[in-house]
């Protein structure tokens, strides 16, 4: 490891200082599970590395009137752990679980999951399908946007270079939205997403609503299916109604091919994900019309 300076920020204000200072050649660090291992194998050094791990606004998940507030520096295992969660987003703890091993849980962060931008990501779909929003600070002042807008390419978000990423929110006319969220990989622990599935949408008198389907690992950035979500719209629920949009969905992915999957063995798993997430967020909204 290359030497660097370090700088620990104890507020938001300082962290956000530090990046309007130097700029460019700043790395964050918050869990350390990515930003680590670039650093054990670099080539030079990062120059300035700004910890922001302590800094308490940034770790709170909290209700209010606008939704529920996700701080960047939350872990994977604090929002398996937390009630709000629980009870107004449930996939996310889904999506969670799903993440590396125990211990990276419990030092990776939501932020850090989101700003690095991997097609793969786990946490992504499911906020996309709960329509989440994030909100950006930097020396110009606060900035808020749809997670959709957020992401740009592989590994490379909308963020300035003196901006940071301070929290999720997920809508409060999203709050308690049935979803599901499904992740395939090459074996059952800690594995890279083949493809990964979010799903949510209201039942009205046995018709779907608002329906949000998203998609990891099969296009440059995670992607919501908005012409599988158009054909489900105002449809009594039928097994040819989802059928027809996980076809559609499938469509809509641009999968590759790599050492670990074929492009058309991704398109047929894009297919079943849509089909089982789709059918699973039904019942769930079958259950709470009860």
């Amino acid at each position: 490891m290359k030497p660097f300076e370090f700088i620990k920020a104890e507020t938001t204000e300082d962290a956000i200082a530090a990046l309007a200072e130097h700029g460019p050649d700043i790395r964050i660090l918050a869990g350390g599970t990515d930003l680590l291992v670039d650093l054990k194998h670099a080539g030079a050094s990062p120059g300035v590395v700004l910890d922001i791990s302590r800094v308490d606004d940034l770790s709170a998940i909290s209700l209010a009137d606008d939704g529920l507030h996700i701080g960047a520096a939350v872990t994977h295992t604090e929002i398996m752990d937390d009630p709000l969660i629980e009870e107004h987003a449930p996939a996310m703890i889904d999506a969670a679980h799903t993440v590396g091993a125990v211990q990276t849980r419990n030092l990776g962060t939501i932020g850090g999951n989101l700003v690095t931008c991997v097609p793969s990501m786990d946490s992504g779909p499911v906020l996309m399908a709960l329509e989440a929003e994030v909100t950006l600070a930097g020396s110009g002042g606060r900035r808020r946007m749809k997670l959709t807008e957020f992401f740009v390419g592989p590994r490379k978000t909308i963020l300035a270079t003196d901006e940071l990423l301070l929290e999720i929110v997920i809508p409060t006319e999203n709050l308690g939205k049935p979803a599901h969220f499904l992740k395939f990989g090459l074996r059952k622990g800690q594995a890279l997403a083949l493809v990964n599935v979010a799903s949510s949408l209201w039942l009205e008198d046995g018709k779907i609503t608002a329906p949000r389907i998203a998609l990891g690992a099969v296009a440059p950035v995670v992607i919501r299916c908005e012409g599988a979500e158009a054909a489900l719209e105002g449809q009594a629920v039928s097994d040819q109604v989802i059928a027809e949009a996980a076809k559609i969905a499938a469509g809509e992915a641009r999968p590759i091919d790599d050492f670990r999957a074929s492009k058309e063995y991704r398109m047929d798993l894009i297919e079943v994900g849509v089909r089982r997430t789709l059918a699973a967020a039904i019942e769930l909204a079958g259950q709470e019309g009860e």
